[in-house]
């Protein structure tokens, strides 16, 4: 009789650690690359494509990424209401200023899977604009860049 690896939520979720890092000063997309490598489970030795084997990952000083160039002045994120007429385009300067907490989560979103399983990594992204978190009791250990 073949005996299977597999795990139950309860063990899945016992092995997921918790990983924070500090985006002061860090280049947006190289920050974005490494978070979604973590929330994936790229770096563990069991990871597998289509199971969720990623850890939680804490995001402190979002205000503080940097974007290259003219990046900040010249690209642009549109949102669109549904409407006639209901389309908005904003820069990434501007929306640094307003919500970085969005910039950085959108990054990281397009960098995960698309679909079911991409949406439950980018559940366990956790971006704070200051310096400050609510998850000590966590215990996350800093991952270095």
């Amino acid at each position: 009789m073949r005996q299977t690896t597999f795990k139950t939520k309860e063990q899945a979720a016992s092995n997921q650690t918790w990983r924070h890092i500090d985006a002061d000063g860090k280049r947006l997309g190289r920050l974005a690359v490494e978070v979604a490598t973590v929330l994936m489970g790229k770096h563990r030795p069991e990871y597998t494509p289509h199971v969720d084997t990623g850890e939680y990952v804490i995001i402190t000083n979002a205000e503080k990424v940097v974007m290259t160039g003219k990046k900040p002045e010249q690209k642009l994120k549109s949102t669109f209401s549904g409407y006639a007429g209901g389309i908005k385009f904003f820069t990434y300067g501007q929306l640094l200023a307003t919500k970085p907490e969005a910039v950085v989560t959108d990054a990281v979103k397009r960098m995960l899977p698309k679909g079911r399983l991409g949406k439950q990594m980018l559940k366990k992204l956790r971006v704070f604009k200051g310096a400050e978190h609510p998850h000590g009791a966590q215990q996350p250990t800093t991952l270095e860049m």
